[in-house]
């Protein structure tokens, strides 16, 4: 007699076949593109991006956009309004000694808010809620500083 495919001495019967050696699925067994003939052409696309040496910009560490510059002779008052918020900071023009620095902001009708240290790049980022108002942003390098007035009305 044959064994029953159920047989409950010996449990299901199993078929075995011989496996290849390679049962990964076609689309895996396919030669990928070569990675460098990829990688090259979007690097080369990045270096105009880049710029030139030395031309970099410090990122601002204020959302929005830049709203007013104010520059005076140790450095610049940067303000910058996002929809509901506007954000100001005091940039050294000449940064690396430690020196007192400060920046305050304050909506019309609002409490000022202000960020004075001793700093040697910046001083700052202060931020208020100031949608539909206007502000007033002041900012201070030693002894020498400069305020905006009423803006952004």
């Amino acid at each position: 007699m044959g064994a029953n495919v159920f047989d409950i001495a010996a449990g299901p019967a199993r078929r075995t076949a011989a496996k290849p050696a390679d049962v990964r699925p076609a689309a895996a067994r396919r030669r990928p593109m070569p990675v460098r003939l990829l990688v090259l052409p979007l690097l080369l696309g990045l270096v105009p991006l880049l710029g030139a040496p030395g031309t970099a910009q410090a990122a601002s560490v204020c959302t929005g956009r830049p709203a007013k510059t104010v520059g005076f002779s140790t450095g610049e008052l940067r303000v910058y309004k996002s929809r509901a918020h506007v954000c100001a900071v005091t940039v050294a023009k000449k940064p690396g000694k430690r020196r007192t620095m400060s920046v305050t902001l304050q909506p019309r009708g609002g409490h000022t808010v202000s960020d004075k240290g001793s700093y040697t790049k910046m001083a700052g980022p202060v931020t208020v809620n100031a949608l539909n108002r206007c502000v007033r942003a002041t900012g201070g390098i030693g002894k020498k500083s400069v305020s905006t007035g009423w803006i952004l009305c």
